[in-house]
């Protein structure tokens, strides 16, 4: 018997868009490609479809953004 089993506790894959992202393996959750957190899928706000790479919050959006040279140090 064949039964479906939902995300558990991993990882997903997901593709990042402009202003949306696609799932591409189930999962529950993402980490911050900055700050190393986990980051609940239905909590995802920040990432970079250039990079595609997903952040916990605004500050590691911006943190990423200055590593990749777009934007100036502090």
């Amino acid at each position: 018997m064949n039964r479906f089993e939902g995300p558990g506790e991993r990882p997903a894959k997901i593709r990042y868009l402009d202003g949306d992202f696609q799932i591409v393996m189930p999962g529950n959750h993402v980490v911050c490609a900055v700050t190393g957190k986990v980051i609940p899928i239905e909590e995802l706000k920040y990432w970079s479809v250039e990079r595609q790479e997903p952040y916990f919050d605004v500050n590691a959006s911006v943190k990423a953004d200055q590593r990749a040279g777009l934007l100036p140090e502090k």
